[in-house]
């Protein structure tokens, strides 16, 4: 086991993840808004946006899925030691992490149930950049519009409407993030 796959955690956890959830929490809430996140220092492949959500959501009772580039020693490793969480296959995650393309088929992921649609999956997307540009969202915490690079705006329609089933998205790139809740309407 390499020493440098155990660094990279939170220095001060009970802050950093406090901060980090406060992000990601911001970003659901507020769909198409980009927050700077902090604290982690994950592995290559992983930005430092993805290991900080991974860090915080993550335990030993929630199914990750690592796909494509992700699903490497370093990032296993670093991701068991550091919150314990159990890799699984998409069909089975709580929450699923790589590039857009390596993620497919959003088929493959639980949309939950009628009785329990908060089984779903999350998928932490990797992108190359998050900019307020490109496709227009509307919904619940979005005054009138807002603006955000998707890598495919058709999914997410398809998405949204299987509502009040679904999958939910965060998108990182570096150090920041975006999300995109079931909710959020896609054009």
């Amino acid at each position: 086991m390499r020493t440098e796959n155990l660094s990279g955690g939170f220095t001060d956890p009970s802050v950093q993840s406090a901060h980090a959830f406060r992000a990601v929490m911001e970003a659901m809430a507020r769909p198409g808004t980009i927050h700077d996140i902090a604290g982690a220092e994950p592995p290559a492949p992983l930005s430092r946006a993805a290991g900080a959500v991974l860090l915080t959501l993550c335990d030993t009772e929630t199914p990750v899925h690592l796909a494509g580039a992700t699903d490497c020693d370093a990032v296993r490793t670093w991701l068991a030691f550091h919150t314990g969480a159990p890799l699984s296959g998409p069909s089975h995650c709580m929450l699923a992490v790589g590039e857009w393309g390596a993620l497919a088929p959003l088929s493959s992921y639980p949309v939950g149930t009628s009785e329990y649609p908060d089984r779903s999956a999350t998928l932490i997307v990797e992108c190359a950049e998050l900019a307020a540009s490109g496709a227009t969202l509307r919904g619940p915490g979005i005054r009138e519009t807002a603006r955000l690079s998707l890598p495919d705006t058709e999914a997410f329609r398809t998405n949204r409407a299987h509502f009040p089933l679904g999958l939910d998205f965060i998108f990182t790139s570096g150090s920041q993030l975006a999300a995109l809740p079931r909710t959020t309407e896609v054009s």
